[in-house]
């Protein structure tokens, strides 16, 4: 039996539309995650460089079980086991009162394992600042915070900058995981297309063109922003 093509189905309604819907959950989900995950992951980089050794200890441990766990291990447990292990009634918060629990739940398991990743990232970025750039800020009077906030996170980012863009398209795609507890992004939209129509290769082609087209929007973003964060010659 031969396979009957129809590329058309996608452009009719609702089919069009749960494409576009799940392409506006992937990227809400992935940019929400991102805005928790950076701030996160940078703290956890700094108190990965930090003398102290309790915050070093602490950062280790957050950077281990974050980062080796697997995401769909920890999306299942922040969904299914958490709201059960809190008290009763924030529990049923968490489970029935919050808005669009799924949706949330996604983003901080989705946030706590990228910024593992990104802790280690910042880490990097951070020891390859020179420590000359310390000890001039020192010789100027700058306190450790001061010295952190002006002059070495600025030039941490830019170093990391490259690996920050894979690191975001990680996060696009790892959102698709996100299905598994609900959230009817992009693949889940593409599986509910195949299972009305049973035109799978079409659904899934589609969602993958996507895909491709949002990792191509944000490759030309990133390098933007990298030339223009790059060092001033001459």
């Amino acid at each position: 039996m031969n396979y009957q093509w129809n590329w058309g189905l996608l452009f009719v309604q609702p089919y069009a539309g749960w494409l576009l819907s799940g392409l506006g959950w992937t990227l809400a989900l992935a940019l929400a995650a991102w805005l928790f995950a950076v701030p996160i992951g940078l703290c956890v980089g700094i108190a990965r460089v930090s003398t102290s050794r309790s915050l070093l200890w602490v950062a280790q441990f957050y950077v281990s079980a974050f980062r080796n766990i697997p995401l769909l291990l920890q999306m299942f447990a922040w969904f299914f086991m958490v709201p059960e292990l809190l008290p009763t009634r924030m529990g049923l918060w968490f489970k029935r009162d919050l808005p669009d629990p799924e949706f949330w739940t996604a983003v901080l398991a989705l946030a706590l394992y990228t910024s593992g990743r990104l802790g280690e990232l910042f880490r990097a970025g951070l020891q390859a600042v020179p420590r000359g750039q310390r000890m001039a800020t020192a010789a100027a009077g700058m306190n450790e915070i001061q010295t952190l906030r002006h002059v070495v996170v600025p030039q941490a980012f830019r170093i990391v900058l490259p690996p920050l863009t894979s690191e975001f398209l990680s996060v696009v795609k790892n959102s698709s995981l996100a299905l598994t507890i609900g959230v009817l992004e992009l693949t889940a939209q593409s599986r509910q297309i195949e299972n009305f129509t049973f035109h799978g290769f079409e659904a899934f082609g589609a969602a993958t063109a996507f895909y491709v087209a949002v990792a191509l929007v944000l490759n030309g973003v990133m390098a933007r922003l990298q030339r223009i964060s790059a060092w001033p010659t001459g």
